[in-house]
């Protein structure tokens, strides 16, 4: 599969889960998607925009078992937590529950909204070795009267655990809490049916495991949750007014752009930006599709294990959860008391694009096995590893 992608030869790339890769034909149908736009941007933007977006996000819904009027597009996973963070009506001593797992772009906004609001951010420990059955119980015995909001990862960014959210959900829900989950590492990777989860907030990236290109996410809300829900940026869509009436500002053709949905008017157009990754992400289905993607992520889920195993049989250190819990991406606990050296060491002298990633005083090297890795790039990591000593 390697020759499908553009990654550097020189390079062994062992690090897709922070931004993905994108396929050649995924990558040529966002430029000439980008081409189209070029040719008529008024046309393109004013008159078909909105057409082309619902065509591509019904591709998308399917794929994660979803309804397009569920979904929208946005940039990236974080954008995602931050429209759902922002958009909620947080009363001083409101609580977001949250685990000591989160990634930390994502606490940092949460961070910003309850100094803003008065909220309290307040983390439970996961404790290592992870245990799946435990989980939810031992969130759920954290919640307060004042417990608002549930806000856990999918696929921890880093720990690469898998966490179980069906159960969570549905207890949360039972309780009246919210649940946000960031799923920046989740499609693509682990099968979703988002219908079924049941989070009341969903968001996740196409550019990273769906091999879309960068700045293609959606943000899928339940239903019932929608009208809670803001754009960051107030444009057009706010001026139509939630039933697609009000005034046009002397302008005609709204629904070309800001759509129909209540969900589509609030998010969808937020003034002049690129849309051609969103457009792209069919072309990123059709290329799992037609590469038989399923076959190739389970045997990288093996490769990933397997280089794991090797590696702690030699340093003597044990796995933080059992081999069900991770997907492509696993943490190889490493004794390493410079974890920024060793990554600068792992690329400066063996390029090897690599995380090193520490969580609760241990180190990891977080390694990512996508269908294009080869055999000889793991070894590399497994031999720079030996000799490092760690």
């Amino acid at each position: 599969m390697r020759e499908h992608f553009l990654l550097d030869p020189t390079v062994h790339f062992l690090n897709h889960g922070s931004f993905g890769a994108c396929p050649k034909p995924v990558f040529e149908a966002l430029q000439q998607w980008q081409l189209a736009m070029e040719r008529n941007p008024v046309e393109f933007l004013g008159r078909r925009s909105a057409a082309l977006l619902r065509t591509a996000r019904e591709r998308l819904a399917a794929h994660l078992g979803a309804q397009a009027d569920d979904l929208v597009f946005v940039p990236n996973a974080t954008t995602g937590v931050n429209t759902v963070a922002q958009s909620l009506a947080l009363q001083p001593g409101d609580e977001i529950l949250t685990t000591d797992h989160e990634y930390g772009a994502c606490d940092a906004t949460w961070h910003h909204v309850c100094q803003r609001t008065g909220a309290v951010y307040r983390r439970v420990e996961i404790p290592l070795p992870f245990e799946a059955s435990e989980f939810a119980d031992r969130l759920m015995a954290a919640v307060t009267p004042r417990t608002r909001l549930i806000f856990v990862s999918h696929l921890t960014s880093t720990t690469a655990l898998v966490f179980p959210l069906a159960a969570l959900c549905a207890a949360a829900r039972e309780r009246g809490i919210a649940t946000l989950v960031d799923g920046a590492h989740a499609p693509g990777q682990i099968d979703l049916h988002l219908d079924t989860l049941g989070a009341d907030f969903y968001t996740g990236n196409c550019h990273k495991w769906l091999c879309a290109p960068k700045g293609a996410a959606f943000l899928h809300v339940r239903p019932e949750r929608q009208r809670e829900v803001h754009a960051p940026v107030v444009s057009w869509g706010y001026v139509a007014g939630e039933d697609g009436a009000g005034s046009t500002g002397g302008h005609t053709g709204f629904d070309a752009y800001v759509g129909s949905t209540l969900l589509e008017r609030r998010l969808q157009w937020q003034g002049t930006r690129d849309i051609a990754a969103w457009l792209s992400v069919p072309a990123a289905l059709d290329f799992l599709a037609a590469n038989h993607w399923p076959a190739h992520r389970s045997a990288s889920h093996q490769r990933a294990l397997a280089l794991q195993a090797r590696v702690l049989a030699r340093n003597g250190l044990q796995p933080i959860a059992h081999g069900t819990d991770f997907g492509q991406m696993v943490p190889i606990p490493v004794r390493s008391s410079d974890p920024a050296g060793l990554r600068a060491w792992l690329f400066d002298q063996h390029r090897i694009e690599v995380p090193v990633t520490q969580h609760a005083g241990q180190v990891f090297v977080r390694v990512s096995v996508q269908a294009y890795t080869l055999d000889s790039e793991l070894q590399a990591l497994e031999n720079a590893l030996a000799a490092a000593g760690v």
